[in-house]
């Protein structure tokens, strides 16, 4: 991680950074993961003097984590099947490097149970909980009777393995909708759905066991009551091998789009130091019942009544520990290393704090226009990270010039910033997203801005359906206010009139010495949206004046004008249009992926909202279906096949 100057750091206090060199831990770790978290355990590793290994994929050759280790090995093709979820490949990758520790980071094999038995049947030590932990809270049906068990509230639900989708709608009913269908093995939001009815229960369960078999090799789902409209609060344990387990505070994680998090915070704005507690609690009480070990985290939902349900846990690093480390002053990676180790916790209870607040904002290479995010790819051309800006930190995996491809997380970074108290952490975060500079891709940055000035998410008046309420017609960016379309159209006029100087000299020369250049305003038209507004500017020397005089402040979201002159202006009305494609004939890839399925053939007769085909994106499946009733005119594409966005898929007649 990177952490920027300032007063205010949210990393480890400086009384326990002297301990990263006293300890004896181990001599080589190999990291079996990529990305922004693999970096950030390379990170901690190089300051407790661990030497590391990464693993990494053909097309991660060149990856920021591979460049970071002391050593790196190919484990495999692009496929995370035949690469970072390869355990005979990472297993020889151990031997071979004589590695002493493995940390799996989150995702892959993280929470897989077999492979943490390998590695202890080998004399490896899995930098997490051991074998029976792993079994016993990583599935979610047994742990959700562990739960029960250790006195922790629970959701109703089925707790058993559904084995189809006819038993999925028969145990729906008994239940009653909306229910949640979701992966035993499973996190991250993948293999997750809602289903409302029937219909959606069967298609639920199918595209649910589907995901769960690309992401954890297990396809076993359970269901259970669909708590509408709850905020999603989890509580982060702290664990060693000798009986000792901590709480280490919440993190509100409300802030969703498809099961996933995209904003988190540490504190939460609605918890009461009695329900912290009493979550804290159910959270530790559960640990000691399976005697874990490690770092880990329980997630709760809670409704609006402070009423919490135990959700799940998961036993390894979240995604948004950092908001946890800024508030407490602990490094959570150094703590797993030395749990793992064998030694007992520094801390009691009482010694934990809530020291000022983090905010964490998880930047993608996602279009934020669909469908609140839908996968970009590409190479980063242009990539700055923030760092200027006082208490921030940036977890990240990439640097300009990396790939983003098809076949893994979208995730560019863990934006981080901390402050004193709530309003300066939202503050220096506002500051940080008008700062980041991102080019090559589509990103969400103008979504994550919009969400964190939001009046309703100021007040802490969210939900995970925060999103969908707050924008029901998708997301369409910032909406502009008079003032901020004047400062807009000016700026535009500005950049356009200097590029038209700049354009007639060359090498600080004039291009034709006997060409007047002695101009000193201009007439121009500027097209914004469905609207055209005019607007003059002049030259007095070296300064511009513009009408309407203002200059557009900070801001990410995109916006697409076209300048003319008054003349190109006033012919512009005679140019044809192009006609809109008819969209409802043809179906287009949305985004680009991978084709699992495709469901019709030419002739058939679909209906409208029927499944054509399922594309898959970075772990995530997605149905594409028929926008009209029609007879399918020709299909473009077969299972297997690699499409990018906007590709024809099926066309109707």
């Amino acid at each position: 991680m990177r952490i920027s100057g300032g007063k205010k750091t949210c990393f480890v206090h400086p009384s326990r950074f002297l301990l990263f060199f006293s300890l004896q831990t181990f001599e080589k770790l190999l990291i079996a993961n990529r990305g922004e978290i693999a970096c950030r355990v390379i990170k901690t590793c190089k300051k407790m003097g661990i030497k590391t290994v990464a693993i990494h994929s053909d097309v991660d050759a060149n990856a920021v984590h591979v460049k970071m280790a002391d050593e790196a090995v190919c484990v495999g093709p692009a496929p995370t099947s035949k690469s970072y979820l390869n355990m005979d490949a990472i297993m020889e990758v151990i031997k071979k490097t004589r590695a002493q520790a493995v940390h799996p980071g989150y995702g892959f094999l993280s929470e897989n149970r077999e492979f943490a038995r390998r590695l202890a049947s080998e004399g490896i030590t899995f930098i997490g909980p051991d074998t029976h932990a792993i079994q016993a809270m990583g599935d979610k049906i047994e742990s959700k009777l562990l739960a029960k068990n250790a006195k922790v509230n629970t959701i109703p639900g089925f707790d058993g393995v559904v084995k189809d989708a006819d038993e999925a709608v028969r145990i729906a009913r008994e239940i009653g909708y909306p229910v949640m269908i979701k992966a035993s093995a499973g996190g991250g939001g993948k293999g997750m759905r809602i289903a409302w009815d029937d219909e959606e229960t069967r298609e639920g369960f199918r595209f649910s066991s589907q995901e769960a078999a690309s992401s954890f090799g297990d396809d076993r789902l359970l269901i259970e009551k669909f708590i509408d409209n709850p905020r999603h609060i989890e509580i982060q344990v702290l664990a060693d091998k000798h009986g000792n387990a901590l709480w280490l505070n919440e993190r509100e994680c409300s802030i969703q789009r498809r099961n996933q998090k995209v904003v988190e915070e540490a504190p939460s704005t609605f918890l009461d130091p009695e329900t912290r507690r009493a979550m804290g609690e159910q959270a530790v009480a559960l640990a000691k019942a399976v005697k874990y070990s490690s770092a880990g985290t329980v997630e709760f939902l809670v409704d609006s009544s402070k009423n919490f349900y135990f959700l799940e846990m998961n036993t390894r690093l979240q995604v948004e520990h950092p908001v946890t480390e800024c508030i407490t002053g602990l490094d959570l990676v150094q703590e797993m290393i030395r749990v793992a180790k064998g030694y007992p916790l520094r801390h009691k209870q009482a010694d934990i704090p809530i020291n000022g607040w983090a905010v964490e904002c998880r930047v993608y290479a996602e279009d934020p226009y669909k469908s609140f995010g839908l996968p970009s790819i590409g190479k980063l051309s242009q990539y700055q990270e923030p760092l200027q800006v006082p208490s921030v930190r940036v977890d990240s995996g990439v640097q300009q010039g990396s790939d983003i491809s098809i076949f893994y997380d979208p995730m560019i970074s863990k934006l981080i910033t901390y402050g004193c108290n709530r309003a300066e952490a939202l503050k220096r975060m506002e500051e940080a997203l008008d700062n980041y500079v991102i080019r090559g891709v589509a990103h969400n940055i103008s979504l994550l801005r919009e969400v964190i000035i939001h009046p309703r998410f100021i007040q802490g008046e969210i939900s995970t359906k925060f999103l969908p309420e707050v924008y029901p017609d998708g997301f369409k960016g910032h909406k502009l206010t008079d003032l901020e379309r004047r400062e807009l159209l000016a700026t535009a006029a500005s950049l356009y009139v200097c590029e038209q100087l700049r354009s007639q000299r060359f090498l600080g020369t004039p291009r034709i010495p006997i060409a007047k250049s002695k101009r000193s305003s201009w007439e121009l038209s500027v097209r914004l949206g469905d609207g055209i507004y005019p607007v003059a500017v002049s030259k007095d020397g070296s300064s511009f004046s513009v009408s309407p005089a203002h200059f557009l402040r900070n801001s990410m979201c995109p916006y697409k004008l076209q300048i003319l002159t008054k003349v190109a202006a006033e012919l512009s009305k005679y140019m044809p249009e192009k006609a809109a494609e008819d969209t409802s004939s043809a179906l287009r890839s949305p985004m680009p992926g991978a084709v699992v399925a495709v469901s019709v053939k030419p002739g058939d007769t679909v209906s409208e909202g029927q499944e054509i085909c399922v594309i898959e994106a970075m772990k995530m499946q997605n149905s594409m279906t028929a926008a009209k009733t029609g007879k399918v005119k020709a299909v473009h594409c077969k299972a297997g096949d690699t499409v990018g966005e906007g590709d024809l898929l099926v066309e109707l007649e």
